[in-house]
């Protein structure tokens, strides 16, 4: 497909405001106070030695969010180049990032409604931590129920942001003394020694840049938008920081700025008590900057909360933590369980550690720094792995120097950190490792790239990087995705039961996939304000299929997938969940949703995977019909039916057709090869005649045809159409056709294992 083909709908502000509106909240409203008290008016610098951090950071960011724009962000990527221990690691410390920062998030928010409503006291609570509970149980209960902001919201919040700074800043601008700054010990009253310390404390302030990544798919050019946007991120807020921290420094004395609305506190100083006729004016500053806080605060808790349910999803698909965790709402279509432990973390520390603000602040940090300083090694690996599918449209510059530079200054700025986040970090780092190797390293399956480099070249490594290699690497086994495409509750059941036979057989899972198709009219971003409608309708169609699935003993996860695409989305979400088979159902010549809907060359030529295609709607498993002349898709089309007669426990008739005088050669055929696909006990047919023909007549006897396709390709076949699948349109009897990618080695194939 072509780029303009493609459904990339945010744009380069879009992606943008996403960054900013995570990284302005409580980086600006809540923690110059708190810096200022810890450097002095050198704080300025330490804002501005963190954006410099992020900056490099933000470098590999971009190339990795360009080479692979997956859902899970660093931790994707992480896991993917290292493998499950260092993934576990990563996942392990984003989330429990993500809740440190969502509780400094809270506690902001709960500072400036303390200020703003006044709040009591609650047993060992302060005004501010119950300010911050209130805030905590609304944000969760928000995420719990699906409520979310849209792009377009999160625009306006941004943009009434930046406004309310810029006026802030102005009228700061004409109230300013140098003086002022430097009246309390000059630039430094505690030494430059001071300005690396407070960059610690700062640095959560520039956590949200790398989640534009994660809609990188969603942008138009992403090649070029995506660098641009999360640079464009971090360079507007390290300016905008340094500029608004050193006038509110130079607007209030630095050991007067206040620790809970330094904001609000600064404004109400900056602005005239009155303009003319109008009184007040101070007071209303403040309490515009009041909100303003709140708002910021929100939305980073909220955007905070929403990414962790992300990474908690892509840790389930890898079998790192258990889908337990991920098990999607009835009513609501949400993770609440995974939003339910997150929640509960938040509470517990806003509750124990939220009376000092700077604990939540860099134990957020730290974990993140560890998380940028291992993505930045991963980023070397698929570099010097010279893996295939890494194509990143964006490349660092002074390669290797940028990464090796990202991942020293992330791990050299932790040691600045206090003792006591430094402790808690090694203490999540160590409970990561331990959950590794008590579960997770039994239950995925996947290697990373780099445990794969060190095989392939085992020969020439010393034996104890290849043992030590081996002695982490992952221990699951295997099993194979069946992906089903669902569209028609007529056909669900069926698709259903083909792939709950396939998996069970093989000790695999079943993925059953919503392609929810919009027009092309229409930009996903819309479609999503849609989505409690939509995920109704998918809701109830996913809740069916999960039902059907009981009958076999199979693990099933849905997934919903808006779309402008039909066939092509099927394609990509099986090459993107690695699936191993897909089946899906054939409407004629005619596909929604799901379903075939034009003549696609590459249908015929890369396949990613086994194809079985239903042509039918409820049907009774009894028999099969297998018409064969050899071949790899008649092979695939044995295995499937050997597959249902051991799960289903069909009977199988194999059909072969021959000329007049070709029976005894036939015979000699049809029994070798039903040897050799363990299938000696079924009922062996040779008939002479035309293959359509007989077909046609046999068929009305079987439940199910399960018919190969030929050499000229199975999809291409239906969608432009030949005599032969005319004939079996026209069948009453139920059919399955199948597709096996002849470009696929046998060690690729999902039924060459059976």
């Amino acid at each position: 497909m072509s780029d303009d083909e493609l459904a990339k709908d945010l744009g380069l502000v879009s992606a943008m405001t996403i960054g900013i509106g995570t990284m302005i909240g409580a980086g600006i409203f809540v923690l110059p106070g708190v810096a200022a008290n810890a450097a002095g008016p050198i704080v300025v610098v330490s804002f501005v030695v963190g954006g410099v951090i992020a900056m490099v950071n933000a470098l590999s960011v971009s190339e990795l969010g360009t080479a692979m724009p997956k859902a899970g962000g660093g931790y994707y990527y992480i896991n993917k180049a290292l493998g499950p221990m260092f993934g576990s690691i990563a996942g392990m410390g984003d989330w429990m990032g993500l809740a440190f920062a969502s509780a400094f998030y809270c506690i902001g928010f709960g500072q400036y409604l303390a200020v703003f409503v006044g709040l009591p006291a609650v047993a060992f609570l302060n005004p501010i931590q119950v300010g911050a509970l209130v805030a905590g149980f609304l944000f969760v209960g928000v995420n719990y129920i699906g409520a979310k902001e849209t792009g377009g919201i999160q625009t306006v919040i941004v943009f009434t942001l930046l406004s309310i700074l810029t006026v802030f800043a102005l009228a700061g601008f004409t109230t300013f003394d140098y003086a002022t700054l430097v009246s309390e010990g000059g630039l430094a009253p505690y030494g430059t020694g001071a300005i690396l310390p407070a960059t610690a404390l700062v640095f959560v302030s520039f956590l949200g840049y790398a989640k534009i990544a994660t809609v990188a798919e969603e942008l138009k050019n992403p090649g070029r938008n995506l660098p641009i946007a999360i640079l464009g991120s971090v360079g507007i807020v390290t300016v905008v920081y340094a500029v608004l921290v050193s006038i509110m420094l130079g607007v209030v004395p630095w050991p007067e700025l206040s620790q809970d609305a330094p904001v609000a506190q600064a404004a109400e100083i900056a602005f005239p008590a009155s303009i003319g006729p109008v009184s007040g004016v101070a007071a209303a500053a403040a309490a515009v900057m009041t909100v303003g806080a709140l708002l910021a605060t929100a939305s980073s808790a909220n955007a905070s909360i929403l990414a962790s349910a992300r990474i908690n999803f892509a840790m389930g698909r890898d079998r790192i933590v258990t889908n337990w965790l991920n098990e999607i709402h009835p009513s609501y279509a949400t993770p609440y369980r995974s939003i339910l432990v997150t929640g509960g973390l938040i509470v517990v520390f806003i509750a124990a550690l939220g009376q000092d603000i700077e604990v939540l602040s860099k134990a957020a940090s730290v974990l993140h720094l560890i998380v940028y300083a291992l993505m930045n090694v991963a980023l070397i690996v698929f570099r010097e792995a010279d893996v295939p599918e890494y194509d990143p449209d964006f490349t660092v510059p002074f390669y290797p120097v940028t990464p090796i530079l990202g991942a020293a200054l992330s791990l050299g700025l932790v040691a600045f950190m206090d003792a006591r986040e430094i402790a808690l970090a090694a203490a999540f780092v160590a409970a990561a490792l331990a959950w590794y190797f008590l579960y997770a390293r039994s239950e995925t399956t996947e290697r990373g790239v780099l445990s794969n480099y060190i095989r392939r070249r085992e020969d020439d490594l010393p034996d104890q990087v290849v043992e030590a290699a081996d002695s982490v690497a992952p221990t699951g086994e295997e099993g194979p995705t069946v992906m089903v495409a669902l569209s028609n509750p007529r056909t669900e059941s069926a698709l259903i039961t083909l792939a709950g036979a396939l998996a069970e057989h093989e000790g695999g899972r079943v993925l059953a996939t919503h392609v929810v198709t919009v027009p092309d009219q229409t930009s996903l971003e819309t479609a999503a304000e849609r989505r409690a409608e939509l995920d109704a309708t998918s809701a109830e169609l996913l809740s069916a299929a999960k039902a059907d699935a009981e009958a076999f003993d199979v693990p099933i996860e849905t997934q919903t997938i808006l779309s402008h695409r039909g066939i092509e989305e099927v394609f990509d979400a099986a090459r993107s969940n690695d699936a191993d088979a897909v089946v899906m159902g054939y409407g004629g010549a005619q596909f929604a949703g799901g379903r075939a809907e034009g003549a696609l060359d590459e249908l015929t030529h890369d396949l990613p995977c086994d194809f079985l295609v239903f042509d039918g709607q409820e049907f009774d498993l009894s028999d099969v019909l297998v018409p064969t002349a050899g071949g790899p898709s008649s092979d695939l089309s044995a295995e499937v039916a050997r597959a249902l007669r051991e799960t289903v426990g069909v009977d199988v008739s194999l059909l072969h057709v021959v000329d007049e005088g070709g029976a005894d050669a036939g015979r000699e055929f049809l029994a070798d090869w039903a040897a050799s696909h363990q299938l000696e006990d079924a009922d062996l047919r040779v008939e002479v005649g035309g293959v359509e023909e007989t077909i046609s007549e046999l068929a009305p006897a079987y439940s199910l045809v399960v018919v190969g396709a030929t050499e000229r390709g199975l999809l291409s076949r239906i969608v432009r159409g030949s005599l032969a699948f005319d004939t079996i349109e026209r069948l009453e009897t139920p059919v399955l056709l199948t597709e096996r990618p002849s470009a696929r080695t046998l060690r690729e194939r999902l039924f060459g294992r059976w």
